[in-house]
Formats: C-alpha cells, sequence, structure tokens
C-alpha cells in the first residue's frame, strides 16, 4: 500500500515541479521588474515634496477662516494604508486560489494572481508621483499645520509668504509642526491611495468573477451570482468612502484615486485574459509564447476554465461549426449559423420537439 500511494503521487509532484520551472522561467524578469516598481514606488514615497503650495489662513480684518473645509481635527486613519494594501491584493489572491478546486487550472491562477499584483502596482507607482508632483491639502491640514502667521517674516526662503489677495497666503513655513512626516501626509491628498489600491484589486477581482461566473454572458444567472459579482465594488467602495469619516481626504481625492485604480485593473486584466468584456472569451488566460485563436478552429475548447456549470459552460462546449476559419467567423455569427449543443453533447435543432433548443447569436461580437 505505501508503494501505491507513493506512485499515485508521483505524477501530481512531477507535474507540479514541471509547472514551477516553466512559471519560473517565463516570469522571472516580469517578477523583477515588480520588484523593481515596488522599490521605485517606495522611494518616492519617501523622497521630499518638490512643490510649493501657498494656501490661505484667515481675513487680516475679521480672523475669519477662509477655508473652513481644511479645519477639520486630525483623527487618524480607521484603515491604516498598510492593512488597506494588504485587504486590497491579500483578499483576492485568496479568493483566486479557493476557486481552483473547481477551475482546477494552475496557469489561471497564476494570471489572476500576477495580473492583480500588477494592477496594485501601477496604480500605486501612480498615486505616489502623483502625490509628490500634485498633493493637495488634507481636509484636517490646518489642525496638523497648526500656522503662526508671525513666522512668515523670519521663515519665507520661498517668497511666498503674505502674499496674495490682501496678503492672506502662505506656505508650510509658517507652520509649527514638528514632526515632518505628519506634516508632509497632510499636504499630500491627491490622489487617494486606499482607493486606487482598493479599485485596483478588487476592481480585477469584480471583472475575474464576471468572466468565471458568466453573469453579464448568453444566459440569464442566477440573483446570487450578480450579487457575488457586485460584492468586490462594495468593498472597493466602502473602503474608499470610509475616507471621508475621519476627514482623511477630499472627495475629489477619493474619486481620482478610485478612477486611477479601476483603469489598472481593466489595463492589467485585458494583458491576462482574452477579452474583458466579451463573454465567449473573457475567462480565458492568455499564455506568453502561444497567441490566442478568436476564430474557435477545430476542436478549441473555449467553454471550459469556468466556475459556473449553467447551460453548458465548465465542460466541452461547440462554438463554430468545424474547420471555420478565422476570416469567416464573423460572418457565420452574424449570419446565426452557429449551433450550441445541449448538455449531452449532440447539436441542437430548431424546434424543442427534438430534444434540444437551438441558440443562435445575432450580434458579431469576434474580437
Amino acid at each position: 500500500m505505501p508503494r501505491t500511494s507513493v506512485g499515485r503521487g508521483q505524477p501530481l509532484v512531477l507535474a507540479s515541479k514541471a509547472f514551477a520551472v516553466q512559471w519560473i522561467l517565463l516570469n522571472r524578469f516580469d517578477c523583477l521588474l515588480m520588484l523593481i516598481v515596488a522599490g521605485l514606488s517606495a522611494g518616492i514615497h519617501h523622497m521630499p515634496v518638490p512643490v510649493t503650495r501657498t494656501f490661505p489662513i484667515t481675513f487680516n480684518g475679521s480672523g475669519d477662516i477662509i477655508y473652513p473645509q481644511w479645519a477639520y481635527p486630525y483623527r487618524g486613519w480607521i484603515i491604516p494604508s498598510w492593512l488597506s494594501g494588504l485587504v486590497s491584493i491579500g483578499s483576492p489572491i485568496a479568493v483566486y486560489v479557493v476557486a481552483q478546486v473547481r477551475i482546477k487550472s494552475a496557469w489561471d491562477a497564476s494570471n489572476a494572481v500576477m495580473g492583480s499584483t500588477w494592477a496594485v502596482l501601477l496604480a500605486s507607482l501612480f498615486h505616489v508621483v502623483l502625490k509628490q508632483l500634485t498633493g493637495g491639502f488634507r481636509p484636517y491640514f490646518l489642525d496638523v499645520c497648526m500656522p503662526d502667521v508671525s513666522r512668515g517674516g523670519a521663515h519665507n526662503e520661498t517668497g511666498l509668504n503674505g502674499v496674495g489677495f490682501q496678503q492672506v497666503m502662505y506656505t508650510t513655513e509658517v507652520c509649527t509642526q514638528t514632526d515632518a512626516v505628519k506634516l508632509k501626509t497632510a499636504i499630500t491628498s491627491f490622489p487617494s491611495g486606499h482607493s486606487s489600491a482598493a479599485f485596483a484589486g478588487f476592481g480585477f477581482l469584480f471583472l475575474w468573477m464576471n468572466a468565471k461566473l458568466k453573469v453579464w454572458a448568453d444566459h440569464k444567472p442566477a440573483f446570487w451570482k450578480l450579487a457575488l459579482v457586485m460584492l468586490p465594488l462594495l468593498l472597493a467602495v466602502t473602503i474608499a468612502c470610509s475616507l471621508t469619516v475621519d476627514a482623511a481626504h477630499n472627495w475629489y481625492d477619493i474619486v481620482g484615486g478610485s478612477v486611477l485604480g479601476a483603469a489598472m485593473a481593466v489595463a492589467s486584466y485585458r494583458t491576462s485574459y482574452a477579452a474583458v468584456w466579451d463573454w465567449r472569451f473573457n475567462h480565458l488566460p492568455l499564455q506568453q509564447r502561444e497567441a490566442f485563436l478568436y476564430g474557435a478552429e477545430g476542436d478549441a475548447d473555449y467553454a471550459t476554465q469556468t466556475i459556473t456549470r449553467s447551460v453548458g459552460w465548465g465542460k466541452k462546449r461547440e462554438w463554430l461549426p468545424e474547420r471555420v476559419d478565422g476570416a469567416s467567423s464573423s460572418a457565420s455569427f452574424a449570419r446565426g449559423d452557429v449551433v450550441f449543443p445541449d448538455e449531452r453533447g449532440r447539436g441542437s435543432g430548431d424546434g424543442g420537439q427534438r430534444g434540444s433548443q437551438r441558440r443562435v447569436r445575432a450580434e458579431d461580437e469576434v474580437a
């Protein structure tokens, strides 16, 4: 018995070793560049802010605060930055790994994990560059700065203190805050890093779940599938909007970070899978050394590697008649000549009397 169990386990061990070796050969340079991008983002994040912004404090006559929206109290963070990043990348990866119990594709898991990581890394790089070069004041800026306008004369290396209309504009040179890191954080508000990371990681997961569950596809899905697909967006929006509770960000910081993260999610997903919204192909992982055949020629099986099993998904399913070339596939879809087999694998006819249902595509969605 021990020998038998070892013998049965050997193919799995050999396959795992072969996959690991091939994965390293294909992704070693990408992993190196990802480490470089991560290090570059961290380095830029810790650099001094190269730009000087001016801000108004009070009117000389009345003493009224000009921008009370910058006078909120400093309350810390409801969700720390490190926790936001960990949740945004760790939660989707956990879903991809667990889903392989159903999908059973190591390459699909690899593309999903790498794609999500690409999205978060690129979103992080973009957001730290924009923070350094544009930045902006957080809602609690004045509370952290604790400005003293009397310092404007003695601390005026920029020459921008006490300038502008009624001489109300000053720089951070008049701040009495001694914590340099805290002050820098208060003047680098745009865009929101929490929002960009959340929409990059959970945005990728949203696209992946839609593709694997075929929610927007060729049939009406169950309600729980739609709800499950929308859950990543709920999590991303919750993380982003929580930043308004503790006045850590302005609304436009959140919108900018969310758009940035969503853009990186879409871009990364399309580099990892054959389509974004085209339901026929958006669940299929791309390979680095093999072109994807969108023409569905011969025995190409495009219905596998999905979580759902509805209407024939997840099993062998013919999409086009055999020996149709890629050039004529669009015409076949447009004419409605495509015949889908039923669950028993037989081609479907026109009437329900024959025991199967004919499914006809009426529009051309070939990439």
